[in-house]
């Protein structure tokens, strides 16, 4: 789950990291009043709080030098659409005074299975930039999990970031406080970017993002709250609350498969055929036909699909239950592209009868369904 910036900021703020005061507003009479209360003599910074990256190319990060300019710039903001998804509310933060720029983060490394802070000079970039091209720069520690970060560890750090040790000492803290974070509010990532140093000596978190680990929501009825569902791709809120897991791709084949082991492969033999997978979609070990009716409805809803390719192989997931919600949904609605069904295991006899009963051919073979579901990507069902 992802957390807007004006919520990971109050997040790091409750745990003591110094982030400058700084409102929310969903409209340019809330910016122009939140502008003439912080912005001081340095003007303020209008940001758009949306769940995806390149806000500042798309236009949605302007600077002000007054409140009436952070009005003009909210009503440009505000309802702007940035990479599919609208602007309702805009961040209104003061220009801070800058000297330096650091990079630090604390993230979920699954290969190590440990939290790692990483830490960089290189900061106010994105830090997949700075990985490309500079490797070098970037410093990591993984933390074992039993005892937190070590304040000999977070001193180590912060020394990879400034040489004045009164900057050094408050970094430490700061690297010791977001890892407090990132443990309280179970996180898969907490960052800050830039963690600034100010002309006068002081560090302060001048950005924030937090990337909550959905398990853990559970849990943590407090941050799940948080979560603006309008800010989240529709098709996957839609997917979420039918209890499929889907993942929307850039790709032109629909994939709708039992179990997450097959989904991969099914994704990974479409790329092996010369097709690009649409999504991740796996209905689970459940065969509630109504299930694959919503299934079908999140595919065909994406325009960049052309053929759809259903890849069962059943033990739990009885094929002849998927059978019968394929039957279903193409009564319901038209799907409007080619249909690839492979049905193998539990009931398949049953499956196949149910199938064919409608006018539809179900495969046996994993490989000749994707080979043909790709092949007939663009044809007009």
């Amino acid at each position: 789950m992802n957390l807007h910036e004006y919520q990971a900021r109050v997040l790091l703020r409750d745990g003591g990291i110094p982030v400058p005061e700084a409102d929310v507003a969903v409209s340019p009479e809330e910016v122009a009043e939140i502008a003439g209360r912080v912005g001081g003599d340095g003007g303020v910074v209008v940001k758009a709080q949306v769940h995806t990256g390149g806000r500042g190319k798309a236009g949605g990060v302007k600077l002000a030098k007054d409140a009436e300019e952070a009005r003009s710039h909210a009503e440009a903001i505000l309802g702007m659409t940035i990479k599919g998804l609208r602007v309702d509310k805009v961040l209104v933060a003061p220009i801070a005074d800058i000297a330096t720029e650091s990079y630090l983060a604390v993230i979920i490394d699954r290969e190590s299975q440990r939290p790692v802070v990483m830490v960089s000079r290189a900061g106010g970039v994105d830090i997949e930039e700075v990985a490309a091209a500079t490797p070098e720069k970037i410093f990591r520690l993984a933390i074992d999990p039993r005892y937190g970060i070590l304040q000999h560890e977070a001193m180590s750090l912060a020394f990879k970031l400034f040489d004045d040790i009164k900057l050094v000492r408050q970094a430490a803290a700061i690297i010791s406080k977001l890892y407090a974070v990132f443990t309280h509010v179970g996180a898969s990532l907490a960052e800050i970017n830039p963690l600034a140093s100010t002309p006068d000596g002081a560090v302060l978190a001048l950005d924030a993002k937090i990337v909550v680990d959905d398990n853990e929501l559970d849990r943590r009825p407090a941050i799940e709250a948080l979560r603006d569902l309008s800010a989240e791709d529709p098709a996957e809120v839609e997917a979420r609350e039918a209890g499929l897991s889907y993942v929307k791709l850039e790709g032109n084949v629909g994939c709708c498969v039992n179990g997450a082991g097959l989904a991969m492969a099914t994704m990974d033999l479409v790329k092996y055929y010369g097709g690009e997978p649409a999504n991740f979609l796996d209905i689970g070990g459940s065969s509630n036909p109504q299930k694959v009716i919503t299934a079908l409805k999140i595919i065909s809803a994406d325009s960049n699909v052309q053929s759809v390719l259903f890849n069962i192989f059943g033990g739990i997931t009885r094929c002849d239950d998927v059978a019968k919600g394929i039957v279903a949904a193409i009564e319901e609605f038209e799907l409007g592209r080619p249909l690839v069904i492979r049905l193998t295991g539990t009931n398949e006899r049953e499956a196949v009868q149910i199938l064919e009963k409608a006018g539809l051919t179900a495969l046996l073979d994993m490989d000749e369904a994707v080979q043909k579901a790709v092949e007939m990507v663009g044809e007009v069902a």
